[in-house]
């Protein structure tokens, strides 16, 4: 899991890093509003943490920013030292999740993160999903389209259903290779190309399907869930890998 935290305290910092490292988790650091949403909304994080007093703004504004821009329901965790219920109501109202006080307990603070991870991804115990035409069995490994089984590799399964459980998220090509290819340094990043051209024809994303995958200039991939009455043309212009 990738989280993108917002703490301008050096040691307050530190702390949450270490906490999230011991469980496997990597934590990116940003002590500014600027710094976090510069990376947040060109990165793919999993989950938000977010303090509320920073050098440039609150993180009520920041939540409200990420909202605004992201397309896909980001899970946020606030963690500060405001604790009256009118700051927790402000909080949630402005699309937080949960909601902690410092200094956090490091059980309840992975605890926390580990709930909102299952509600955010409620699929994920399920043996077989369904989007749109398409059927995936988790068991099996198996994806039909419109009841035919299509003719997959493993790494196109395992693509595929990154995809669909993450559709409308931005996903780079860093991460997809990272989740998908557990390949985290010294990478090629035209293999993730190459395999997405080819997923294109094996799954028949198109309008009359009802998903495309759209290529996010210089930052990775999309999958959305498209009308079977798009343009077509609109559509077939995101080929290019």
């Amino acid at each position: 899991m990738r989280i993108a935290l917002l703490e301008d305290e050096h040691e307050q910092a530190q702390n949450v890093q270490a906490i999230l490292a011991e469980r496997g988790y990597e934590c990116d650091s940003f002590p500014t509003a600027q710094s976090f949403l510069s990376s947040v909304l060109h990165r793919s994080y999993d989950l938000l943490i977010l303090d509320w007093q920073i050098p440039d703004g609150t993180g009520v504004e920041v939540l409200e920013s990420v909202r605004a821009q992201l397309n896909w329901p980001i899970p946020v965790i606030f963690l500060t030292q405001r604790d009256s219920e009118s700051d927790i109501v402000r909080a949630l109202d402005a699309g937080a999740d949960d909601y902690l006080i410092k200094p956090p307990r490091a059980a309840e603070l992975l605890a926390r993160i580990n709930a909102l991870s299952r509600r955010t991804s409620p699929e994920s115990d399920k043996e077989v999903l369904n989007y749109g035409p398409f059927e995936v069995n988790t068991q099996l490994r198996v994806i039909k389209l419109h009841g035919q089984a299509l003719v997959l590799t493993d790494k196109d399964f395992d693509l595929t259903l990154f995809l669909f459980q993450n559709q409308g998220r931005l996903l780079t090509r860093e991460m997809l290779l990272e989740r998908v290819w557990g390949l985290t340094r010294d990478i090629n990043t035209r293999t993730v190309d190459t395999h997405m051209s080819r997923l294109r024809r094996r799954l028949g994303l198109n309008p009359d399907n009802g998903f495309r995958i759209k290529t996010i200039y210089q930052r990775g991939y999309r999958l959305e869930a498209i009308k079977a009455t798009a343009d077509t043309e609109t559509a077939s212009g995101d080929e290019a890998p």
